[in-house]
């Protein structure tokens, strides 16, 4: 297993992913990616298998570079803003509140992660996709 954190713009993801693959010699539907999700309310973390990029666009440019979007995604949830501009939403900083969901949400993430890859994608989506991490 590689752990990338890609030293590119965000927006500039594949640029940095399909480099790694080549690289260590991975295929695309050996890549997990782990991003975001304005579409998630905060407290959710989801696994998805393949899609679209539904306006995030560091994955719109790493389907770009590997013409296709059928890997795996960890979906973070951070909620869409109540008012206010959607970018300056995603490119803020966590209340202290929001902090405190969010890293229940890493910790379920990690564990949803293992289970993965140790059980398989189809069981670590059936306990963790519809579990809430809010309340401590």
């Amino acid at each position: 297993m590689v752990l990338l954190k890609p030293q590119t713009f965000m927006n500039l993801s594949g640029r940095s992913v399909m480099p790694a693959l080549q690289f260590y010699k991975l295929k695309a539907d050996q890549l997990i990616v782990v991003h975001d999700e304005i579409d998630l309310p905060l407290g959710t973390v989801r696994l998805k298998q393949g899609g679209g990029h539904g306006g995030q666009n560091g994955l719109r440019s790493i389907m770009e570079q590997l013409g296709k979007g059928d890997f795996l995604r960890l979906r973070l949830g951070i909620g869409r803003p109540l008012h206010g501009e959607v970018t300056n939403h995603v490119l803020g900083v966590f209340t202290p509140p929001e902090m405190e969901v969010f890293a229940r949400v890493l910790d379920g993430a990690l564990d949803m992660l293992e289970t993965a890859l140790d059980e398989g994608i189809p069981k670590a989506m059936s306990l963790f996709n519809n579990k809430s991490y809010l309340e401590g």
